[in-house]
């Protein structure tokens, strides 16, 4: 029975995160007047790239790549999906945030070893914008924590039967939404990426199997953060209304991100470390002084 929750939480991540991220582009393009691409293009470029013999820079990068790939299916794997979950019990936030760090430094140890100056200043740039959206998105996890007294999302699901966090922690929402935007990519903070300074920053080398293998990491890993905002601010909900839910999110993440400028990376700390982490802190505030509706 475990085994099939996991492939229904694999298969979810895999072909409605993909899906998504199709709608997204064509979101995008009609925003910016484009037709754009057919909502299936992201499946064909996937499997397209995955089929074609990719050039290798040694046995860091390979293994850098997979260690991504693999740390971020193994969160998915115990982040609930509304009331899909693969392991009960074991649905911690602890456990998710420390299996998510587990991509990040794969992918970090990976495009470092492609020995290119913009992917290295690529990685710089996004280990220096998690350090940015991770304090306020933390300090806003451990006020939600506090409160209920459990950090089993499964629990923060059920706790949420009479009121969403969204509506009792507005603040608190707000924050891990504007953090979730950081943790997408999306703009204004792309920074990583930025395709017109330093030619899509980690990416910069990736081809063929690698640039799939890679494009399947990043489906993963947006899947695993909405997720993680769906349940915790918007109480999941059976299967069906939890996909709704999250759509809803992706959608308002995409549009916001359609019509942004991008950020400079210092500006991307200095925002975080002052506009989120002080409404954090606001949050936690009306927290201990019982204020919280």
């Amino acid at each position: 029975m475990t085994i099939l929750k996991v492939i229904a939480v694999l298969s979810t991540g895999f072909f409605f995160g993909i899906t998504l991220e199709g709608i997204a582009r064509k979101i995008i393009a009609r925003v910016q007047r484009r037709y754009g691409p057919p909502w299936y293009q992201n499946f064909i470029d996937i499997f397209k790239a995955l089929s074609k013999y990719g050039f290798s820079h040694g046995w860091i990068f390979d293994f850098g790549i997979l260690m991504a790939l693999g740390g971020v299916i193994a969160t998915l794997t115990f982040v609930p999906l509304g009331n899909l979950v693969a392991f009960p019990g074991l649905d911690n936030v602890f456990v998710v945030l420390y299996l998510f760090a587990i991509g990040a430094l794969g992918m970090a140890m990976g495009m470092v070893g492609t020995g290119n100056p913009n992917a290295s200043i690529g990685v710089a740039r996004a280990l220096t914008q998690m350090l940015g959206y991770e304090v306020p998105y933390l300090v806003t996890l451990s006020v939600i924590i506090f409160y209920y007294k459990t950090s089993s999302i499964s629990s923060l699901i059920a706790a949420q039967s009479n009121g969403w966090n969204l509506f009792k922690m507005p603040i608190g929402a707000l924050v891990a939404f504007i953090s979730l935007m950081g943790m997408l990519g999306k703009k204004p903070f792309d920074t990583p990426i930025a395709p017109a300074e330093i030619a899509s920053g980690p990416m910069v080398e990736l081809s063929a199997k690698y640039m799939g293998l890679l494009m399947l990491m990043h489906t993963f890993s947006i899947f695993v953060e909405t997720s993680l905002f769906v349940d915790i601010f918007l109480g999941g909900g059976n299967y069906l209304v939890f996909l709704l839910k999250f759509s809803l999110v992706w959608i308002i993440a995409t549009l916001i991100s359609a019509i942004l400028p991008r950020f400079r990376i210092e500006q991307v700390v200095k925002f975080y470390w002052r506009i989120p982490l002080g409404l954090a802190f606001l949050q936690a505030l009306l927290v201990l002084t019982g204020m919280v509706f």
